[in-house]
């Protein structure tokens, strides 16, 4: 799965951080979040509320430090999937537990 958020960073259909991902949200554009289980509660608290509203389908179950790796930070709290075919092998990879 994290294979595959790598694959739509670097073809630019996702977007890192927080406040990337809320700019992508509050334009409609995210149609998946995955978000750090270990996200500071600051961060949570901006995040959770905007997508909930924009009906965004949020994965968790992940760190901040896997999903950093996946970006190329130490850490992040948050990725956006911009596209859809994209998020649907995300969720399909996770779906059949791969």
């Amino acid at each position: 799965m994290l294979g595959l958020v790598g694959l739509g960073l670097r073809s630019r259909n996702a977007v890192v951080g927080t406040e990337q991902v809320r700019a992508a949200a509050k334009k409609g554009r995210v149609v998946l979040a995955l978000v750090a289980d270990d996200a500071s509660a600051h961060s949570l608290a901006k995040l959770h509320p905007l997508l909930s509203a924009r009906r965004v389908r949020v994965v968790q179950g992940l760190t901040a430090q896997q999903l950093g790796t996946v970006s190329g930070r130490n850490q992040t709290a948050a990725i956006g999937v911009l596209d859809r075919a994209l998020a649907n092998g995300i969720l399909g990879v996770m779906d059949s537990g791969a």
